[in-house]
């Protein structure tokens, strides 16, 4: 699909801002459509169908973070990429939007260029995933990962996991024993044009682990730390 054929929803309470981004992805190809509040921006997701959100989090009605969290798990909608605006500095808003679910984050006062820079990233990121050609059912034992649903179930319980953590649980699964280091697990799952660093990766690893341990006492899978390096996921026999 071309860029003139990509609708991204611009949501933000401030006026100024939502002009700002509007004319610079215009100007590149984009189609803009605009919401001012929380509530609005999910109606106009059912009725337009956006490529990508544009998400504040400071929100009227409803804020970004309740946004994120309604979509991400609405498997309508699940699949919809965010990239969140947050106020510089606030990295507990950053950590809270990746668990989420959110595919990127950028903070304010931001460079337009960089924001549709980041645009062009993302969608490219889902078309690539998207258009790959994998396997549509992995299972190992008691573990059963769909990647054409996004869906994992251990011990035949199905793991709640964002699409992030979904996409980590693969590279980890087909990978088992290897020692991963962060950037590399960034370069895996959020591409190279990613602009974020390793707490990203460490907060979903984190959310992965936790989930992963919730599945029963029969559940003999788990994500080692290696300090200093990385991550190494493994099983027991």
């Amino acid at each position: 699909m071309e860029l003139n054929e990509k609708t991204i929803l611009v949501v933000d309470d401030e006026k100024n801002i939502r002009e700002l981004v509007k004319f610079n992805l215009e100007s590149r190809g984009f189609k803009v459509i605009e919401a001012a509040d929380g509530e609005e921006a999910l109606n106009l997701v059912k009725a337009q169908e956006p490529s990508l959100i544009i998400l504040d989090l400071m929100l009227p009605k409803i804020d970004g973070w309740e946004v994120c969290r309604l979509l991400k798990s609405d498997p309508s909608t699940r699949k919809l990429p965010i990239i969140m605006l947050t106020a510089l500095g606030d990295e507990i808003d950053k950590i809270v939007g990746l668990e989420l679910g959110a595919d990127d984050y950028i903070t304010k006062p931001f460079s337009p260029r960089e924001l549709v820079a980041r645009v062009r990233a993302v969608i490219r990121r889902v078309e690539d995933r998207e258009g790959s050609k994998a396997e549509a059912v992995k299972e190992t034992d008691d573990l059963v990962i769909d990647e054409q649903k996004y869906e994992a179930k251990l011990n035949g319980i199905k793991l709640e996991l964002t699409l992030k953590e979904f996409e980590l649980l693969k590279v980890f699964a087909a990978n088992p024993f290897t020692v991963f280091s962060r950037e590399t697990l960034l370069e895996k799952v959020w591409g190279y044009d990613f602009a974020g660093d390793s707490r990203t990766v460490d907060v979903h690893v984190c959310n992965l682990r936790k989930k992963l341990e919730r599945a029963g006492e029969k559940n003999k899978y788990y994500i080692e730390t290696v300090r200093g390096v990385g991550y190494r996921f493994g099983y027991r026999e």
